[in-house]
């Protein structure tokens, strides 16, 4: 009876607690600037659908979105954390109609696990005012998330059609799937046509299923399209600028099924499929 009048408790605080908020990680084993544009317009096309997007950027080394984006001089969540700033005033609403936060890191060796624990404190209240929160992530030099939210998220690894680029994307998975554990990823195949998008994301499948346990889900692909650079000298997404381009079409598809599809499966032990 005991145990009921519990599970009936843990029912209730949970319904309380409204849904859990969505995360999604984005790993790239493409050129550095590859990752931060197809974010941006992802974000943006989520936008247009009516979602409420946040894009938080955790890059230390890479070409982030917040650099990309003019705003690598602002705030960061860090500085929340350390109470020199409050949460406000480094969440930018951006004219691509997003909104976009950057990470930030911890200071200080002494401090650094404290520091870190309030960090991700910090970042569970930030997402909790999001609809989606899509993070331009990477791995530290120890191999490990800024935090741990982030590893136990949905994890999409963006790849290029080149033989490099499936290298570093399968090492990635591999790398991944040794530290967090037998767990589904997603695959996201950019500059690609919808039939070489397929051949890459078969191969890595394959391999992956075969020499791994680990189980891809193909998320989808973006063609190589001059409209996206031209789209982004204007500081504009593609799908605003040049609606009727081939890579606005792939992002609104793309879109139509991160909002249809909650994707709880990309989350640890989970399994999610979601079509090409």
């Amino acid at each position: 009876m005991a145990s009921f009048d519990f599970d009936q408790a843990e029912g209730l605080r949970r319904m309380l607690q409204g849904p859990r908020p969505r995360i999604v990680t984005f790993l790239s084993a493409t050129p550095e600037d590859d990752k931060g544009a197809m974010l941006v317009n992802l974000g943006a096309s989520l936008a247009q659908l009516g979602d409420e997007v946040l894009i938080v950027d955790a890059c230390e080394r890479e070409y982030g979105v917040a650099r990309r984006l003019g705003l690598s001089r602002a705030g960061t969540l860090a500085h929340v954390a350390r109470q020199e700033c409050a949460l406000n005033q480094v969440i930018h609403q951006v004219p691509q109609g997003f909104s976009v936060a950057a990470l930030g890191r911890p200071e200080g060796h002494a401090a650094h696990h404290g520091e870190t624990r309030r960090l991700a404190k910090t970042f569970d209240v930030l997402v909790k005012q999001a609809g989606i929160v899509m993070v331009d992530g990477e791995l530290g030099p120890d191999g490990d998330f800024p935090l741990p939210p982030m590893a136990t998220s949905e994890i999409v690894v963006q790849v290029g059609t080149s033989a490099a680029s499936i290298t570093n994307a399968y090492a990635l998975i591999k790398r991944l799937s040794q530290q967090l554990g037998r767990r589904p990823f997603g695959i996201l195949v950019t500059g690609a046509t919808e039939a070489e998008a397929r051949v890459v994301y078969d191969n890595m499948s394959t391999a992956a299923t075969r020499y791994l346990a680990v189980s891809l889900s193909s998320m989808g692909s973006v063609p190589a399209d001059e409209y996206l650079h031209r789209a982004a000298r204007l500081g504009r997404a593609v799908v605003d600028a040049f609606p009727l381009a081939g890579a606005s079409v792939a992002f609104r598809r793309l879109a139509g099924k991160f909002a249809l599809r909650a994707m709880p499966g990309l989350g640890r032990g989970g399994s999610a499929h979601f079509g090409s």
